[in-house]
C-alpha cells in the first residue's frame, strides 16, 4: 500500500469524521498550494489595479505585511481603468494585438496543416524521422530561439535575413526599426515557437480520416484538391479549430517576441497589450495602470476563448461533428 493510501485509511478511521469530510481534508494541501502560487498573486493584482501603486509608495512600509497591504499606496476606484480605456496608446496596442493574433494563427494554420499534410503522404519516405525533426522547438528554450531569430532579422548587413536578400539582388532591409517589417518579423518568429504543437494535433486528426472516404471520392474522380476540400478539411476540422483557439490564446499574451525583439517598436507601435502593460508598470512606474491593462487583457482574452469554445461547441468534444 503506497504511503498516500495508508494515510487516506488512518484520516478515514478518524471516529467524528465522515466522507465528506475526509475528502475535503485530503483535498486542503491542494488549495492551499493553489492559492498561495496562483489566487493571491491575481488577488493583489486586482487589489493594486485600483490603487495609485507606485514604488514610492507601495514598498514604503518597513514590513512585508505593509507591502501586502499596498503600503502608503492610495484607493483611487476605477481611475486606472478609466486611463487605460481612454489613453490612444492602449487601443493601438489593443488593435496591434489582435492583428498579431489573426495574422499569426493564420499562417500558423496553413504552415502546419501543410507541413501535417507532407509528413503524412505515402509518398514520403521517412515519415516517423520528419515527424521527430518537427518537434525540436519544442524542446529549446523560448528565450533562446527568440534570441536567435532576433539575430536573423538584425538591422545589421550581418544578419541572415539581409544577406539572403543581397544574395538575391535586393537591397538589406532595416526589419526591426520599421513597423511592418518589425511586425512581419514577429510573425515568421511566432509561427516557428507554436508549429510544432499545430503539427501533432493536424497529424494525429490526419491518420483518423477513414481512407475509405479517400477511396470512394477517387473512385467518384475527385482530385487531390478537391479531396482536401470536400474529405479531409471537414474530418479535421474540429480539432484543427482546438488548436487555433488554444494557440490563438498564447499569441494573444505574446512578449518575450516584441520585447526582446526592439521592445515593442520603433516608437511603441508595435506594443503588444501585455508588453505594453509590462512597460506601464515597470518602465514608468505607473503600478497601479499596468495592473488594470493585465486585467482588461484577462477579461479580452477570456470573452474571446469563452466565445469561441461556445459558439465551436468544443466543450462537447473535438471528434463531434
Amino acid at each position: 500500500m503506497s504511503t498516500a493510501s495508508r494515510v487516506a485509511t488512518r484520516i478515514a478511521d478518524v471516529p467524528f469524521l465522515d466522507k465528506e469530510d475526509t475528502s475535503l481534508l485530503l483535498v486542503l494541501p491542494g488549495l492551499f498550494v493553489f492559492s498561495a502560487f496562483m489566487l493571491f498573486p491575481v488577488l493583489y493584482l486586482v487589489g493594486i489595479s485600483f490603487t495609485n501603486a507606485r514604488p514610492a509608495n507601495l514598498f514604503a512600509g518597513e514590513t512585508a505585511l505593509d507591502v501586502l497591504t499596498f503600503g502608503q499606496a492610495e484607493f483611487v476606484g476605477l481611475q486606472n481603468y478609466v486611463s487605460a480605456l481612454t489613453d490612444p496608446a492602449f487601443w493601438n496596442s489593443f488593435g496591434v494585438t489582435w492583428l498579431f493574433v489573426g495574422t499569426s494563427v493564420t499562417a500558423k494554420i496553413a504552415f502546419s496543416v501543410g507541413i501535417a499534410l507532407v509528413v503524412t503522404s505515402d509518398r514520403v519516405r521517412g515519415k516517423r524521422f520528419l515527424r521527430s525533426l518537427i518537434i525540436i522547438p519544442m524542446g529549446l528554450p523560448a528565450i533562446f530561439v527568440v534570441t536567435v531569430w532576433r539575430g536573423i532579422f538584425s538591422t545589421a548587413e550581418f544578419g541572415l535575413a539581409n544577406q539572403i536578400l543581397r544574395e538575391i539582388g535586393f537591397e538589406s532591409v532595416a526589419w526591426l526599426s520599421q513597423r511592418w517589417t518589425a511586425f512581419l518579423a514577429y510573425n515568421v518568429t511566432e509561427v516557428w515557437l507554436a508549429y510544432p504543437f499545430m503539427v501533432l494535433i493536424t497529424v494525429s486528426a490526419l491518420q483518423d480520416v477513414p481512407e475509405e472516404l479517400h477511396e470512394a471520392a477517387m473512385v467518384d474522380g475527385a482530385g487531390y484538391v478537391s479531396r482536401f476540400l470536400h474529405v479531409t478539411l471537414p474530418a479535421i476540422k474540429r480539432p484543427v479549430m482546438f488548436a487555433s483557439i488554444l494557440t490563438a490564446a498564447a499569441s494573444f499574451q505574446a512578449f518575450l517576441i516584441p520585447y526582446v525583439f526592439n521592445q515593442g517598436g520603433p516608437a511603441r507601435a508595435n506594443e503588444l497589450i501585455v508588453v505594453y502593460g509590462y512597460r506601464e508598470a515597470f518602465t514608468f512606474s505607473q503600478y497601479g495602470e499596468g495592473a488594470a491593462i493585465s486585467l482588461l487583457a484577462v477579461a479580452f482574452i477570456g470573452a474571446f476563448m469563452w466565445l469561441n469554445v461556445k459558439k465551436g461547441r468544443l466543450a462537447d468534444g473535438v471528434s463531434e461533428s
